[in-house]
């Protein structure tokens, strides 16, 4: 987390003027971080964040999602202690300890972004929304605050011109899980979803023709291609609501393209809140 903020506040700042406010970024050491967003992803960036050692506050709307969401980080965190700290449980304990006291809670963003230094956007795939938070925050954050995106398909630029900091944003793309994924996108052309989507969409295609049966393709993608795991497990993990933003929002943009054409299947299971594992049903149960 820290080589990639760094990293990120250095290409900003040598593609800018040599003025301004992204001059300033050449000098940023990231302590502060927020995260909006206390789903899956949220909870997985803020555990990266806060065991490296920045201070972090997730933000969502409800105190009852952000206390699932420290529940799980700090579970989480107690599994790599575990791994980590196999001969010395002792000092397990204590990167718990401090790893979950970096981190603050808060369920309104406007409060917290005047005092951060990089703030991380991973809410629902959706432009609209994405637009109308940052266009907010932007008017509480500090001048050298940069602002960053987890979206896995919508532009930067539609994003970043929403705020008055074009210059000072970004995309941050992290993968989930995101403490086990090592990759992080920050570049345009998103190139892991632009391949992986089309490929879970042609999955449901397949399905949706009576081709085979999802339990039959999720096999033969797991043993054929040796795949850890199948498409529709694949889409249950990751959210049908997800993979139908991406989808949507791909539609709008080049509604000719085959690839990115939608599926009633998924759209039915979308409207019926059938979101797969984080709602107990998609494409297959959970209990």
């Amino acid at each position: 987390m820290a080589f990639v903020t760094r990293q990120f506040v250095r290409s900003m700042a040598s593609s800018s003027s040599a003025t301004g406010p992204a001059a300033s970024a050449k000098k940023i050491l990231i302590k502060h971080v927020t995260v909006i967003g206390g789903g899956l992803m949220g909870a997985g960036v803020t555990q990266v964040a806060a065991s490296t050692g920045h201070m972090v506050v997730l933000v969502d709307q409800s105190d009852e999602i952000l206390a699932k969401s420290k529940k799980g980080i700090q579970e989480n965190l107690q599994r790599v202690a575990k791994k980590k700290f196999a001969e010395n449980p002792q000092a397990g304990d204590e990167f718990i300890k401090k790893s979950m006291s970096n981190i603050s809670l808060s369920t309104d963003a406007a409060s917290v972004v005047h005092s951060t230094d990089l703030v991380i956007e991973a809410i629902v795939e959706n432009l609209k929304l994405k637009n109308e938070l940052f266009q907010r925050l932007d008017k509480f954050a500090a001048e050298h605050t940069i602002f960053t995106s987890n979206t896995s398909s919508l532009q930067i630029t539609d994003l970043a011109n929403s705020t008055t900091r074009q210059d000072r944003f970004g995309g941050l793309h992290f993968f989930n899980p995101v403490p086990m994924m090592k990759l992080v996108e920050d570049s345009p052309g998103f190139i892991v979803n632009r391949l992986l989507v089309p490929y879970l969409m042609e999955a449901i295609r397949m399905h949706e023709r009576g081709d085979a049966s999802k339990e039959d393709i999720d096999i033969a993608m797991k043993m054929g291609a040796g795949y850890p795991m199948g498409p529709f497990e694949l889409l249950d993990y990751v959210g049908l609501d997800t993979t139908k933003f991406i989808m949507d929002g791909w539609h709008k943009m080049d509604s000719k393209n085959p690839l990115f054409q939608p599926s009633q299947v998924l759209d039915k299971l979308v409207e019926e809140k059938k979101f797969g594992r984080k709602t107990g049903s998609g494409f297959y149960k959970y209990k």
